[in-house]
């Protein structure tokens, strides 16, 4: 399965775990594991506490102080997006979440993000649910 996500700001995390879930849902595995892809060298996936929207915005925030935007990279001769490279690379493009009993094995508090940090832009987000 696969979707779209326009996201709205130079660097973000756009919440996309009930979008996964309903993928789950349609695959009717019980048992396997889900396996969640972008294939963007500019965005990523992460795993991590989406109920508090503050801690989305404190990753961000420490992306950008690790990996500035104008830090004279390379890169930026082509396009300027060189920090974004860097960034996904760190975060990568994929996560593989569990799946028991026709729901992913995700923590209480934890969520489903794509990492943005390239934007504005759509994203494309393909989802993988595999019997296990």
């Amino acid at each position: 399965m696969e979707f779209f996500v326009n996201t709205k700001r130079k660097q973000e995390l756009a919440n996309i775990t009930n979008r996964v879930e309903e993928a789950v849902r349609k695959s009717s595995v019980e048992n396997g594991i889900c396996v969640v892809y972008v294939p963007h060298a500019t965005a990523g996936i992460i795993v991590n506490e989406n109920y508090d929207p503050s801690v989305c915005e404190d990753i961000v925030d420490a992306m950008e102080k690790l990996i500035p935007i104008r830090a004279g990279y390379r890169h930026d001769a082509i396009d300027s997006n060189a920090h974004a490279h860097i960034k996904a690379s760190i975060i990568g493009p994929g996560k593989t979440i569990p799946i028991e009993n026709g729901k992913l094995k995700l923590g209480t508090w934890q969520g489903i993000a794509l990492a943005e940090f390239d934007g504005p832009r759509e994203r494309t987000v393909i989802v993988k649910v595999i019997k296990g």
